[in-house]
């Protein structure tokens, strides 16, 4: 058996993992077809971080505000980092994002152990309190399974998505089995660890995708898995017009987003009704709207997450990831992958390329194609 699957069986007998048990974890996967364009995912891997740099200069503002101080954002804004210059950064959404593909590689499959430690080993570009409590418990010596606090933060779902390419070829039930380990190494929450498999799921239909689907599409899939594998958890929003509500997270995502595009309301109008922060209560209806009102067109997708959300970089980067699967590197803004430095630490200029091309030797074993433009800084 499965090691991953046998560690997994034992955190649900012992309640180790705060999840339900839902039917996505018998859902069998095809293998991606021989003449899969691997495009989709270097789009995957390129939105998540292009989104995360497009938005972090100016994270953690009110969107009137961001608005009022530099009309629509549309490109990388001047970076202090880098003497002024328009580039493309990355915060700690892009920095885990690929050091869990970075272990992925090394190891050929997911080993929670090693990206648990993979984790502690450098310094995170605006460490959230979730993350820096998983590395204090790590550093003291815990067992990587207990070092995920409870908490429905943002902070792995922002990562989660390069944990399909090691089953690009394989299918099968396991990206499930990993996808809820991956999760729980720094948020041991069922909120949380469902929306990881939620979004995962929505990422691995959308590689196989042609076209955009029905807006609905992304609403009602990601509740159908959701809804199975939350538990009894009540969450309550934090902000916004709906501070009456105590409940599961899907419900709210159910409710709220329905009404939200029923009325067709702007994407800035509903995430505001919402509030649109680091809580799951806030980027998941707020990612979801924007797949359902501008999925179908990449780059108005992420210039809505990045323009009209607080917790803008990590929307964008989970925005990033949906139309980057769905679409492709080529509907990428060649701008913005000219722009992108292609960093995970403040040292590895091109490190992004690097990754995605061992990748696709190691997981899909076609010959790569460079991803042109990433900006070197010296």
């Amino acid at each position: 058996m499965n090691s991953n699957r046998e560690m997994l069986d034992r955190l649900f007998a012992s309640g180790g993992i705060r999840l339900g048990r839902g039917s996505i974890f018998d859902l069998v996967l095809g293998a991606k077809p021989p003449g899969f364009d691997f495009g989709k995912v270097e789009g995957m891997l390129l939105g998540l971080a292009i989104g995360d740099a497009l938005g972090n200069t100016t994270e953690g503002k009110l969107p009137s505000q961001r608005s009022k101080e530099h009309g629509e954002i549309r490109d990388y804004l001047p970076n202090r980092h880098v003497g002024g210059a328009r580039v493309g950064l990355p915060s700690d959404d892009t920095q885990l994002a690929f050091w869990t593909l970075e272990q992925l590689i090394d190891d050929r499959s997911f080993v929670p152990q090693r990206v648990a430690v993979r984790f502690s080993k450098d310094t995170i570009f605006g460490i959230g309190s979730t993350v820096r409590q998983f590395r204090d418990n790590l550093q003291r010596g815990k067992p990587w399974e207990e070092c995920g606090p409870q908490s429905a933060g943002n902070g792995s779902l922002m990562r989660i998505a390069p944990i399909v390419v090691p089953h690009l070829r394989t299918g099968g039930t396991d990206l499930w089995v990993d996808t809820a380990l991956c999760a729980m190494i720094t948020h041991n929450d069922a909120a949380a660890i469902a929306a990881c498999m939620s979004l995962v799921a929505l990422i691995w239909d959308a590689l196989d995708m042609t076209r955009a689907p029905a807006p609905e599409w992304w609403l009602d899939r990601y509740v159908a898995i959701a809804r199975e594998l939350e538990t009894g958890t009540a969450y309550v929003p934090r902000g916004g017009k709906f501070q009456d509500y105590s409940g599961p997270v899907w419900t709210f995502i159910r409710d709220k987003v329905a009404s939200a595009y029923h009325k067709r309301l702007p994407v800035r109008e509903a995430c505001d009704e919402w509030y649109s922060g680091a809580y799951l209560m806030e980027t998941l209806p707020s990612v979801i709207y924007i797949l359902m009102r501008h999925g179908h067109d990449l780059e108005e997708a992420m210039v809505r997450a990045v323009n009209d959300t607080k917790d803008n970089d990590t929307v964008a980067a989970i925005v990033g990831a949906a139309v980057g699967a769905l679409h492709g590197k080529a509907a990428v803004p060649q701008r913005w992958i000219d722009g992108l430095s292609g960093r995970t630490t403040d040292r590895d200029d091109g490190r992004l390329s690097e990754l995605i091309s061992r990748g696709r030797t190691t997981f899909w074993n076609f010959p790569a194609s460079p991803v042109r433009g990433i900006m070197l800084i010296n």
